[in-house]
Order: structure tokens, then C-alpha cells, then sequence
């Protein structure tokens, strides 16, 4: 590839879904406002070149304070997301609203299409088990917080601030687009061996006639220390 939730709730969409979030919703692209977003629901727990005459003497900037280095931990306790970095492409918001599901299991996207929404069904990020953020493609002409998930890689990071104050980094280890009729639910929303993050988003063309987008891009991520 290019570079670049606790209590059952079953929702039905063409088939139940077991442990699944799918975006299925439609985020319209550039002359439209964006409907809301289905998420079927159901989970168990980014020279100067010198004269040749007189050299060019170019200030060199200061070297940016070095990242306080990541302290390993197993997990962490729960705690609510506050801030998303996602450095490979560009992405820095604590525009994060909290989703969950209505009483018919269907997770409306948020009002806002600028923000990002963390399934509270599940774990905090970097608390045990898969926690997700789902985001908007864009909108109105303008690209959305998660328009550029699908370049990022493996290896790539993700930090999520929490609201007691520690930052949870992540590193990517897959990063796919699937059809929405055949989202890896297992996969995406399964018991997992230690703290997980999952980014969701829209993927494939945008059609008016059908509304939602066909496929959804998904990224997967381990925890890999705290700051």
C-alpha cells in the first residue's frame, strides 16, 4: 500500500452484523451537506542554492524539543479521548465528540462533519481491547479530518491525548479498505491481547444514486507506550 465497545446492541443493515461498526452512511462530496452516517453497532465488551559568487549564509533553525520518550505499559485505565495526532498525514484535532448507538443500534455520524467521534460502547484508547474513532471523508468542498487515512503504513503513528492528561501512542500495523457488505467485524471490533485503536472511515466512490459510500478504510494500530 501507497504511503502515504460493552453491552450488546444488534443492528440490522441488508444482515445483522455481530461486533460490528460500519460506516454506511453517506458523507457527500463536494457540492452537498453530509447526511448522517449508519454504523451498524454490536460489540461485547499522516534548497536553497548559494551564488556562486557570495555563498548564501542560511540561519539554521533551532532543533524542535526532542518527544519525551514513550514509557511501555501493559495498559492503561480508562480515560476519555481529548486530542487525535496522526503525524503521516497531517492530522491534529480535539475535535472528538462521543458516538453510540440509539436504541435501534444506529450510530449517527456527528453534526458536525469537521469532528471525529469515539464509540463510547467500547475501551478509552489505550485501555484493554479495540478502541475506534470514526471519522468524515469531508464535506461542502472541504477534505475531512480522516480524508487521508488510507495513506498512512505500517509503522506509521497515532497519539491520542486523554483526558487525564497522558498521551496513548499507537503504531499501525494494517491498513485496508473493505467493502462495507463484507466488513471484518471480527477483526475490526474482536478481543484483542493488549490495547488496540481502530480509525474508520468512508472509502470508494461516492454515488449519489446508491448514497452511501461502498467501502469503508480501516486502520489498525497496537498501543506502544505512553507519554
Amino acid at each position: 500500500m501507497s504511503r502515504r465497545a460493552a453491552g450488546p446492541v444488534a443492528v440490522l443493515v441488508g444482515a445483522v452484523l455481530v461486533g460490528a461498526v460500519v460506516l454506511t452512511g453517506c458523507t457527500a462530496p463536494p457540492t452537498a451537506t453530509p447526511a448522517a452516517f449508519r454504523m451498524p453497532v454490536t460489540r461485547s465488551v499522516v534548497p536553497l542554492a548559494a551564488s556562486p559568487q557570495a555563498p548564501a549564509v542560511v540561519p539554521v533553525p533551532a532543533a524542535a524539543p526532542a518527544a519525551e520518550p514513550l514509557r511501555a505499559v501493559d495498559r492503561l485505565e480508562q480515560s476519555p479521548p481529548a486530542r487525535l495526532d496522526v503525524p503521516a498525514i497531517g492530522v491534529r484535532t480535539d475535535r472528538i465528540v462521543a458516538l453510540a448507538p440509539d436504541a435501534g443500534g444506529v450510530l449517527a455520524a456527528p453534526d458536525d462533519a469537521a469532528t471525529t467521534g469515539w464509540f463510547t460502547r467500547g475501551p478509552t484508547p489505550g485501555a484493554a481491547g479495540p478502541a475506534v474513532i470514526a471519522g468524515h471523508v469531508g464535506v461542502a468542498g472541504a477534505a475531512g479530518p480522516f480524508a487521508r487515512l488510507g495513506e498512512l503504513a505500517a509503522g506509521d503513528e497515532v497519539s491520542v491525548g486523554r483526558s487525564d492528561g497522558t498521551d496513548a501512542v499507537f503504531t499501525v500495523y494494517r491498513v485496508e479498505r473493505v467493502p462495507r457488505e463484507a466488513f471484518p467485524a471480527g477483526e475490526v471490533y474482536g478481543d484483542t491481547a493488549g490495547p488496540e485503536l481502530r480509525l474508520i472511515t468512508f472509502g470508494g466512490v461516492f454515488d449519489r444514486g446508491d448514497g452511501p459510500y461502498p467501502d469503508n478504510v480501516v486502520v489498525w494500530a497496537r498501543l506502544a507506550g505512553v507519554r
